[in-house]
């Protein structure tokens, strides 16, 4: 089989929500150094999770943006270099 075109918005989609989970994953590692690195400190701990929770959140959004547009960019690159190379070859057994 030979892939010869991946739609954008389908491939941008599921960059996304990829993106968006790695995100998630490196918000809650964050979450956990920030609270580890601010408990050291006498009356801080209350800002360590208010940082924490903040990079759940902007971490998972920012993610999932970037890894839309960039997927997205990456299909329609992809479409033009397989009109000269002629497209990828799949194999499956």
């Amino acid at each position: 089989m030979i892939v010869r075109r991946i739609e954008p918005m389908s491939a941008a989609k599921v960059g996304g929500v990829l993106y968006g989970l790695l995100g998630l994953v490196f918000g809650v590692l964050f979450t956990l150094i920030s609270l580890t690195g601010f408990s050291a400190m006498a009356g801080m701990s209350s800002y360590g999770a208010l940082f924490g929770v903040g990079a759940i959140i902007l971490l998972s959004i920012c993610y999932g943006v970037v890894g839309f547009i960039f997927m997205g960019l990456s299909a329609i690159f992809y479409n033009i270099a397989a009109k000269f190379a002629g497209g990828l070859v799949l194999q499956s057994e």
